[in-house]
Order: structure tokens, then C-alpha cells, then sequence
């Protein structure tokens, strides 16, 4: 008797829990308002199940509790009872699974009127992409990612070159004007997902998913990472706007287009010949041996090597020019540096890329500082504003914003906001001053000084002196602003308007 009370009482306790519960759903930001219908079935069926079944256990419990001179009743088999808990049971599936499959498919039947909305996921960070004034988007493939192109853009496609890129983790978009989401990943599956609008998609590397959705209202809504991509999965946010289309056309117009991210990296490498050989050396995992700013590596280091005398394995020595790079490419194991393994494979390029690589390493020669800079403090040369925007590119093409935050909120490393100049307490207890000097050894050897409170993920990035130079001027740019308040909500936290 005491258990068929305390089933009953549970049931009651469950009905009047999800009545007044606190923990609702908060109102559709879209059309989609039939999901949170479709999950409103799904629990009224499954609860009316729970009611039933724990009901009839409990009755069961007392009808059929142990009496004296009472027997149950043994029927092994009731063809009636099970055709009957088979058919209600069918019904109950049925009911629970057509609502869905009849959203799903009005989820990804996109209107040919909806605008289309690129995001790129990466860990861990969103990388967005709107159609230019042409309204198409521009070809997009992995075989065309590299350092200067991270979302893979067709640099041939005219369709591509007014596309405009923000490489940020807020995007705009505009209020009701149907909206075609298309979701890459570039490395490791990753999950879009913005509660209010109701709007949720996985996305698969190597293929492109999507579904679209129509803003009712304006405000700014979280986006979230909801299928776990690695150590930094839960600081993977950021921030849909919903704007006024007056608005957002004002916004989307001061974004830049593909066409203009490529000028500014060929502004930072103006001779075409370097810019090729670097995109050489990326793609063929040259970079990955040979360091690009003088640290140890499996191979000897390409900065200031050109021009230099090296002693080989075999006593003799050798001056590195076009014909010893040439054939150290073409037959590596011909004349080895000393003091390095011979686990280089030959590389079979064609004249015109063995000129722009070796055009590249020697322009890391020239690139030499005469003082090391990583003894100094002193911003770099050149226009300031300019190098500051280019470190915030290289920042967001590296992954960089994705564990280091720029507002002050926590993430999985230290955040920028205030970071230059300030003295931190490592894991063994020492301090350090962060300076250029820590940031050059931060991004080459990541493990030598961790701050305390943070674990050793990060991976060590192998860049030339102006892009240490670029990154270093976009950090000391932080340096001066205020930290969020301890007692304040950070901005990840979610907003609905």
C-alpha cells in the first residue's frame, strides 16, 4: 500500500511540477514556433504513458497484493491484451514521430526568396559569409584554404570576389527576411545552435548542411556549439543580431569583401613570387620542419638562412643559395646540415615553384632584424593602425579567438584584453612580465611559461617577423582597456533583445 501512494504521489508531483515550472521555454525569435509544438506533443504523449502506466502500477500493487486464501491468476498468454498494448503503443510512436518529420522537412525546404548566410566552424570560433551585389556566393572548396584564403574561396570565381567575410564571432542579420543558413566545418564536427530562434544543424566536415528561418523580432541571440569539438568546446559562442534591414544594410556594407581580405594579405606580402612560395611551403607541410622565426625545429630554420655557411654531415661546408636550395629540394639526402636526421623526402615541383619558394626563404634573410626584436618594447615600424588590423585577421585565420578572448570574459587561455604589459604567475609559481619577448616564446613554444589556472593545449605556430609583428601590435592595442567587472555578466552570457 505504502508504494502504490508513493507511485500516485509521484505522479501528481510530476503533472503539477511541469505546470508551474519556472524552467520554460522562452518565446520563438522565428517562424519556428511549430518546433516548440511538436516538443509539446512529444511530452504530452510521453507524459500521458508515464500517468498511465505508474496509475496502473499502483493499482496492480494493491489489487494484486499478497491476501490469505487468495491466488492470482496465471494466464501466460491474452492475445486480445497484447494486440491491444502493440496498437497503442504503435500509435503513440507514430504520433510522437510524424509532427517531426513534417517540420524537418519544412526546416530545410528553403523559401527561393531566403538570404543566404554562410558560417564556418572551426575550433573554436565562427567564421561568417553573405552573398555581394551580384547575390551569389562565390565557389568554395578545401584545396583552395590556405593561410591567406581560410574559408577556401575560388580565387577565380567572379562570383566570389564581392562576397563579404566577417571574421568575427557576431554576425547581423535582417528582420523578416527569410534566411538560408549553409554550415561548413573545417576541421572537426561542430553543431549551430541558437536557442531562440530554434534553429539547430549539424556540421559535417567535408559536406554542406543547412536549414533557413525567417526573424520576428529584433535582438541579440547566442549561438552555441552543441556537439562537443575538443577542450574549447564551451567558449565556442557567439552573437546573432537581428537589426532592421535599413540597419543591417548599413552594416553588412562596412564588412569586407573576399576580394579586400586578399588585398590586405597581399598588401602585408606585396611581391607575388613570396606570397606563392609561402602558400608553397604551407601546402606541402614545409613549415611543419622548418621554422620560420629561428626557433629549433626537425629541419634547419629558413630565417636569415639564405646567404648563410652551413657545415654539412660530411665535414665539408656549403653557402645556402638558389642552387644548394634547389637541390636540397629536389634530393634532400644529397647534402645534409649537420646535427639534423635525413627525414626529408624529395618534393618534385616544377621550375616556377622551386623560384617562388626559394624567393620566399630568401626573403626571410631579408627579414632579419639587425637587433632581435624580442628584446624590445618598442611598437613596430610602419602604420600602426593598419598592423593592428592585420594581427586581428591573423588572430581570427589562427584559431587565437577562439581560446583567447578579447572582451575580458574567461576562455580557454588568458584573455587579450589587458594582457600586454601585465605581470602574470605562472604554474611553477614564477612571474613573468607579458612583453614581446613572452609573446614571441608564447607562440613558438606555448608549453615553456603557462600561466597558472590554464591547461597546455595550445599548439605551437611557426610565423615569419611580420606576422609576430602584426599579432604583438594587435595585443599591445588591448593593453590599455578595462576588464570586465568581476560582479558583471560577461558577453557570452545570453540576451533575447
Amino acid at each position: 500500500m505504502i508504494l502504490a501512494v508513493i507511485l500516485v504521489l509521484i505522479v501528481i508531483g510530476s503533472v503539477l511540477f511541469h505546470i508551474f515550472s519556472p524552467w520554460q521555454a522562452t518565446p520563438a525569435a522565428s517562424n519556428w514556433g511549430s518546433v516548440d509544438e511538436t516538443l509539446f506533443l512529444t511530452v504530452a504523449i510521453t507524459g500521458l504513458f508515464f500517468v498511465v502506466i505508474t496509475l496502473f502500477v499502483a493499482i496492480a500493487i494493491v489489487r494484486f497484493r499478497h491476501r490469505e486464501g487468495h491466488r492470482a491468476h496465471y494466464e501466460p498468454e491474452n492475445r486480445k491484451l497484447e494486440w491491444w498494448l502493440i496498437g497503442i503503443t504503435s500509435t503513440g510512436i507514430v504520433a510522437m514521430l510524424a509532427p517531426g518529420l513534417v517540420v524537418y522537412n519544412n526546416f530545410v525546404q528553403v523559401p527561393e526568396d531566403a538570404y543566404e548566410l554562410e558560417v564556418v566552424g572551426q575550433q573554436w570560433q565562427w567564421t561568417f559569409r553573405f552573398a555581394g551585389n551580384d547575390g551569389q556566393l562565390g565557389r568554395s572548396d578545401i584545396q583552395w584554404v590556405n593561410f591567406e584564403n581560410p574559408l577556401g574561396l575560388d580565387p577565380r570565381d567572379p562570383n566570389g570576389q564581392d562576397d563579404k567575410i566577417i571574421q568575427s564571432n557576431e554576425v547581423h542579420i535582417p528582420l523578416g527576411q527569410p534566411v538560408k543558413v549553409l554550415l561548413r566545418s573545417k576541421d572537426v564536427l561542430h553543431n549551430f545552435y541558437v536557442p531562440q530562434i530554434r534553429g539547430k544543424m549539424d556540421m559535417v566536415p567535408g559536406m554542406v548542411s543547412w536549414f533557413w528561418f525567417t526573424p520576428t523580432r529584433t535582438g541579440s541571440f547566442e549561438i552555441l556549439c552543441a556537439e562537443f569539438c575538443g577542450v574549447g568546446h564551451f567558449n565556442m559562442r557567439g552573437k546573432l543580431h537581428v537589426a532592421s534591414p535599413e540597419a543591417f544594410t548599413q552594416w553588412l556594407s562596412a564588412q569586407p569583401t573576399f576580394a579586400e581580405t586578399q588585398a590586405t594579405s597581399q598588401e602585408a606580402q606585396p611581391d607575388p613570387l613570396v606570397r606563392k612560395g609561402r602558400l608553397l611551403a604551407e601546402n606541402n607541410g614545409c613549415i611543419a620542419c622548418h621554422s620560420l622565426d629561428g626557433s629549433k625545429s626537425l629541419g634547419p630554420t629558413w630565417l636569415g638562412l639564405y646567404g648563410k655557411t652551413e657545415q654539412l654531415n660530411d665535414g665539408s661546408s656549403v653557402t645556402v643559395d638558389d642552387a644548394y636550395l634547389k637541390e636540397s629540394i629536389l634530393d634532400p639526402n644529397a647534402k645534409l646540415v649537420e646535427g639534423y636526421p635525413p627525414v626529408m623526402v624529395a618534393y618534385p615541383f616544377s621550375d616556377d615553384d622551386l623560384i617562388a619558394l626559394i624567393a620566399f626563404i630568401r626573403s626571410l634573410t631579408q627579414a632579419v632584424p639587425t637587433q632581435p626584436s624580442a628584446q624590445t618594447d618598442s611598437p613596430p615600424k610602419g602604420n600602426a593602425e593598419s598592423l593592428v588590423r592585420e594581427g586581428r585577421q591573423l588572430a581570427h585565420k589562427l584559431g587565437c579567438l577562439g581560446c583567447h578572448s578579447e572582451d575580458g570574459s574567461k576562455g580557454l587561455g588568458p584573455t587579450w584584453l589587458g594582457m600586454f604589459g601585465r605581470t602574470e604567475t605562472l604554474n611553477d609559481g614564477s612571474t613573468v612580465k607579458v612583453d614581446e619577448a613572452y609573446f614571441r616564446q608564447s607562440i613558438a613554444n606555448p608549453n615553456a611559461a603557462i600561466v597558472q589556472g590554464f591547461a597546455p593545449v595550445m599548439p605551437a605556430y611557426q610565423l615569419d617577423e611580420q606576422q609576430l609583428a602584426a599579432l604583438i601590435a594587435f595585443a599591445r592595442s588591448k593593453a590599455n582597456r578595462t576588464e570586465i567587472p568581476a560582479d558583471s555578466p560577461t558577453p557570452s552570457e545570453p540576451t533575447s533583445d
